[in-house]
């Protein structure tokens, strides 16, 4: 599956790139909020996101980069959030993690490329999906860092071996090029930025998805 990355969208037509989005076979997007202290950078909030739910359906994958995700939980919850996904990083994260399946939210943990991969096996059964970072997060336009390939592997293994019911999603550095290395490795899900908004979304989405087929024909 893909999950377009709205941080690279062009944010003076937001809804409109938005739509075009929803005009492909593709049924969610991905949304990065950014605090300015767990990351260095800031980007949109729960007025954003609740305004552009009133402009589509797409489900909201919703990836709180930020230092107290149980606190904002439920403004994000209110905004429209279909999923929300939580670092292992903070403090928070398993209160995060209990709210979002209470509320019949996709509860998603995350974990970057420094954080060892062995900090979400505890999480095993308790989550929907996890998400690695393969970027160092707070920035679009990243360069992929092909040394997370064995952290996705290695989770792809305890997933199966304890026949947990759990995506991977993998975001950072995703285009044509890098897909097909996440997807081998075990990704399932690619959350996909400048791949998808730099140029024509449409004919970006569909040549992405075509990798995606294909990797699926493979298995």
């Amino acid at each position: 599956r893909l999950s377009p990355s709205i941080l690279s969208a062009d944010f003076s037509r937001l809804g409109e790139e938005v739509k075009e989005v929803e005009r492909s076979p593709v049924d969610e997007i991905h949304i990065d909020v950014m605090d300015g202290h767990f990351v260095p950078n800031i980007s949109i909030g729960p007025p954003v996101i609740a305004s552009l739910r009133e402009e589509t359906k797409l489900f909201f994958d919703t990836h709180l980069m930020i230092t107290h995700p149980a606190r904002y939980f439920g403004a994000f919850l209110n905004a429209g959030a279909d999923g929300i996904t939580c670092h292992v990083e903070t403090k928070e994260a398993e209160e995060c993690i209990n709210m979002a399946k209470k509320e019949g939210l996709r509860a998603g943990l995350a974990v970057n490329p420094e954080t060892s991969i062995e900090s979400l096996y505890p999480y095993l059964g308790k989550v929907d999906m996890f998400l690695i970072m393969t970027v160092h997060p707070g920035f679009g336009g990243q360069k992929f860092m092909p040394e997370v390939v064995p952290k996705i592997e290695s989770l792809r293994r305890s997933i199966d071996d304890e026949g947990a019911d759990a995506l991977i999603q993998v975001d950072g550095g995703i285009n044509k090029e890098t897909a097909g290395t996440a997807l081998d490795a075990g990704a399932e899900i690619l959350v996909a930025g400048s791949a998808v908004f730099h140029g024509d979304i449409r004919r970006n989405i569909s040549e992405l998805l075509e990798i995606i087929e294909t990797h699926k024909g493979k298995c």
